[in-house]
């Protein structure tokens, strides 16, 4: 049985995070959870809710033992950009692009769905 959970508009660039991310790919859920405990990031703490969300649905809506689940899938993709300005040299104005991003995380058992 698989449950998934999704962290929209994280105000976190995808590039720092998915960094964060590829530690925990493939990995069962109590290792994932003691990785980012372990791990000093701002995505860690964003990634570990996700984490979290995705196995109280397992285990609340499809009945999944927790001590089965894995992490099947797990990617981070582009959210919305937010556009600022900042202050150039000689009078110039430029651009500073505040990125967000979409986490998604999907747990399995390896179970189908009867």
């Amino acid at each position: 049985m698989e449950a998934y959970a999704i962290h929209k508009g994280a105000m976190i660039a995808p590039r720092k995070a998915r960094m964060t991310l590829d530690l925990i790919r493939g990995k069962d859920v109590a290792t994932a959870e003691a990785i980012l405990k372990n791990t000093n990031t701002k995505a860690s703490r964003l990634i570990e809710k996700v984490l979290k969300s995705a196995i109280a649905n397992a285990v609340n809506n499809n009945g999944a033992n927790e001590s089965q689940l894995f992490i099947s899938s797990c990617y981070i993709n582009p959210g919305q950009v937010l556009k600022r300005i900042k202050f150039g040299s000689r009078t110039k104005v430029d651009r500073r692009d505040k990125r967000t991003s979409h986490i998604t995380i999907k747990v399995s058992d390896n179970k189908e769905a009867k």
